[in-house]
């Protein structure tokens, strides 16, 4: 595998940060935010605040009562300057607690000042857009209260718009002034106000429905960062509400134009206009939880391939109709089209569409929120039709990539609905998307019904071999071996669908026969460059897909978190990843958690020995592991219990790297690498903190033959055979025998290294291979708990990848 290296710019590094009025409700609220910020974020990212709690909706109540009831008014006003002072009140210390509370009087003396004349629209504007100053204001304080330098922007210095029903940005006008207001602050997090924007005579223009979210997009596509996270109450999209359905699944990667089709339907997560800037930048879109930010995502991803089906059942209560009656004189088509271009026009996306040609009738469906305003607009288009509006109806609906042409899901879509009072039914242009407009009804338990339906038919499940060497090789023939039975077990199917070595893949999302793939891996693989083999499995159309890493490939490790982040579990047999550099290793486990993704690694301890999931259970148990030892490598097993004298050891060496008992380099082996990766993954695993280089190493390789190709080191091995000869002597005078021995003790102290031990040991009697783990815990203190096996091999490796698999897809649901 090899691992690209390219510098980025300190924009493709930074990343924005928007966190909604719901996140920032109480002064526990705004605590919970920077605990986020300080984990994940950037001391150069982007925060984008909305209003905090009820704010903005205060605020149109003052707005509103100014001519009714001014004394109401006044408590209204005075109720949120209480609010916003008690926040401040309750968050910062010192000089700044001061500054704080003077800006929020003086801002609220403007307000009613304001609210004393006649007031503008852009006055009005003005007024609702201070709950997002009064946010951003005391986040940027609290931050530098808690050692992280922020400082407030008002996007209105930045962002230029002119007021409309949805204003848009003027991406031309806005680049250069929001970048010159960055270009201030390198290494400073920045907490921009959400909502508004300015217009070309300096007045407030708010960006109306979910306009934060769309600032967000904006900004971050303006700025260039390389990802946007809109931290909520919820973690992400799921297949269904998970208020309402008990077993709906967090969806952790869904495709750009899925989203904007949920967005269209009116789900309340995404907003179209939020994902505008995503489809036309390089940003990435990531939505995460504020209360549990490590429970899961869903990242929306840049991709428009074929799709499968339906990923999402969604609902919404409250639906009207617009129903045209074109007269039976004019041209029906002609009417179609101008009803069409009118729409476009407008911006004025249906939740669905109903023509009855032989009615000469069109029906569009559209939310209750939106209806006044659409109603309004068509009407000023002056259509040729009769108009009516027609209310009482609810919507459900099917949707990803894909459904229309899912027999399966259209199947189970249309028998649910058979019982219920549907009005009409319509596939989306796109087939993204199949929609059932009802009379108005309760849809929870419809929606319920409909997911069990359409999400419990048979999963399919892709695997990619990487690495077909020995192990994959022997790895290939137990799973065409097992399939059948691994599906009947699970319920599931399982293809192969990828094998890939360090230069070439062949990929099919057919499937490939495992019983074929080295005689046919020639003529049916291309190269590829760079994780370009990776890309190329996104637009897979599988329910899940799993890699099995049966390489000691470094570099393939580093591109541990881009496969869970794609949405790929991982099996691995690789070591490189579980005992790297502690960064590089949470790093992995984090990305693994963070988009619910599973990563199994037992085969990289003991092969087929179940030591790790020994370690995991006495851990989640409640136990303590104090100390770990023993024979950690099959291969130095098998060398020192061959060895007897009768035999160079170099001799010995050669058999055992032609049967596949060692590492490709043997040299992993006797300079003892493998070991001290195994012992540190263990350790890490008992929740001990070891490094690589804390560990005393012992190699048995000569300086001489280290730097040496493998075929010149192979070569000359015979150099270790009078040292080690002599050392077998001696132990033998002693009435002792050599094994290379694994240590870590209770106060972090290890090393690997050949040592010396009378016969009557307990390391002393093994089997050629047997690897020997001696667990010493609270539990197991005087008499330690001791796994003992093979632990090198094709066979045992290859069959702890199959346990391995057979455990993650009993795991996926």
């Amino acid at each position: 595998m090899h691992a690209q290296s390219t510098e980025t710019s300190p924009e493709a590094q930074r990343q924005l940060h928007k966190f909604g009025g719901s996140s920032l409700a109480s002064p526990a609220c705004y605590r919970r935010v920077v605990d986020v910020l300080t984990a994940h974020a950037g001391r150069q990212d982007l925060i984008v605040v909305s209003a905090a709690g009820k704010t903005t909706n205060q605020l149109i109540a003052y707005l509103a009562q100014l001519n009714k009831d001014g004394r109401l008014a006044h408590e209204t006003l005075q109720t949120l300057r209480g609010f916003q002072q008690d926040l401040i009140e309750n968050l910062i210390d010192g000089e700044d607690k001061q500054r704080l509370v003077d800006a929020l009087y003086a801002d609220i003396a403007t307000i009613a000042t304001l609210g004393e004349g006649s007031l503008t629209d852009a006055d009005k504007a003005r007024i609702q857009g201070f709950g997002e100053v009064w946010s951003a204001r005391l986040l940027a304080s609290l931050l530098s209260q808690h050692q992280q330098p922020a400082v407030m922007l008002d996007s209105r210095l930045c962002l230029r718009a002119e007021r409309a029903a949805q204003p848009e940005v003027d991406r031309g006008a806005s680049w250069p002034l929001l970048n010159n207001q960055l270009s201030q602050y390198a290494h400073t997090q920045v907490v921009i106000t959400g909502f508004m924007a300015q217009n070309q005579a300096g007045e407030t223009v708010l960006l109306g429905r979910n306009g934060s979210d769309y600032s967000a997009t904006i900004l971050g596509a303006l700025a260039g960062v390389s990802r946007v996270t809109i931290w909520s109450d919820v973690a992400g999209v799921y297949s269904a509400d998970p208020r309402h359905v008990d077993n709906a699944c967090l969806l952790p990667l869904i495709r750009l134009d899925e989203a904007a089709e949920l967005a269209r339907l009116a789900a309340p997560v995404l907003h179209s206009r939020t994902l505008q800037p995503v489809a036309q930048s390089a940003t990435d879109l990531t939505l995460r939880c504020t209360h549990a930010p490590d429970s899961g995502s869903t990242r929306i991803e840049r991709v428009l391939a074929s799709g499968r089906g339906a990923k999402i059942i969604t609902a919404l209560d409250d639906v009207c109709l617009l129903q045209f009656d074109v007269a039976r004189g004019l041209d029906f088509q002609a009417f179609k089209q101008e009803l069409s271009r009118t729409l476009t026009q407008l911006k004025l996306q249906p939740l669905a569409v109903d023509y009855r040609d032989d009615q000469h009738r069109i029906q569009l469906a559209f939310s209750a929120e939106v209806i006044d305003t659409v109603m309004a607009q068509i009407q000023d288009a002056g259509l040729s039709a009769e108009l009516r509006l027609r209310e009482g109806f609810s919507m459900v609906a099917a949707v990803g990539a894909g459904v229309v042409n899912n027999p399966v899901h259209c199947h189970g879509f249309y028998q649910q609905l058979k019982a219920h009072p549907v009005e009409f039914m319509s596939e989306s242009a796109s087939g993204l998307s199949l929609v059932a407009i009802l009379r108005q009804m309760q849809t929870q338990a419809l929606v319920a019904r409909m997911h069990d339906a359409l999400f419990q038919a048979q999963r399919r499940i892709g695997l990619v071999l990487v690495g077909k060497g020995n192990i994959g090789t022997r790895w290939l023939s137990l799973f065409a071996e097992q399939k059948t039975a691994l599906e009947k077990r699970h319920g599931k199917g399982v293809s192969l669908i990828s094998v890939v070595d360090s230069r070439n893949q062949w990929l099919d999302f057919a499937g490939i026969d495992p019983s074929r793939v080295l005689d046919g891996f020639d003529d049916k693989s291309e190269p590829y460059f760079d994780d370009e083999w990776l890309t190329r499995l996104l637009n897979h159309p599988y329910d899940d897909v799993i890699v099995l890493d049966v390489t000691a490939s470094a570099s393939l490790a580093y591109l541990y978190p881009r496969l869970a982040e794609h949405g790929f579990h991982l099996i691995s047999a690789n070591k490189e990843a579980g005992a790297a550099p502690a960064e590089q290793y949470h790093a992995i486990q984090q990305a693994f958690a963070k988009t619910g993704r599973h990563w199994l690694y037992n085969a990289t301890v003991g092969a087929g020995l179940p030591i790790n999931y020994a370690v995991q259970d006495l851990q989640e148990s409640g136990d303590q592991i104090l100390a770990l030892s023993g024979i950690f490598s099959g291969t130095l097993s098998w060398l020192f219990l061959q060895f007897s004298g009768e035999v160079p050891f170099s001799v010995l060496l050669e058999q055992a790297w032609q049967q596949g008992l060692t590492e490709p380099d043997p040299r992993e082996d006797l300079s003892g690498a493998d070991v001290v990766r195994k012992l540190v993954i263990l350790a890490r695993e008992a929740g001990m903190a070891l490094e690589p280089e804390q560990v005393k190493v012992e190699s048995l390789v000569p300086e001489a033959l280290q730097a040496l190709s493998l075929d010149g080191f192979l070569d000359n091995a015979s150099q270790m055979d009078e040292v080690l000869h002599e050392r077998l002597m001696k132990a033998q005078r002693d009435r002792s025998v050599l094994r290379y021995v694994a240590r870590l003790d209770g106060q972090g102290k290890a090393q690997v290294s050949l040592e010396t031990l009378p016969i009557e040991h307990p390391l002393a009697h093994l089997l050629p291979c047997d690897n020997v783990f001696a667990i010493e815990s609270q539990w197991y203190r005087e008499n330690p708990l001791v796994i003992r096996g093979p632990g090198a091999g094709r066979d045992v490796t290859a069959g702890a990848i199959q346990s391995d698999l057979n455990r993650l897809i009993g795991r996926l649901h």
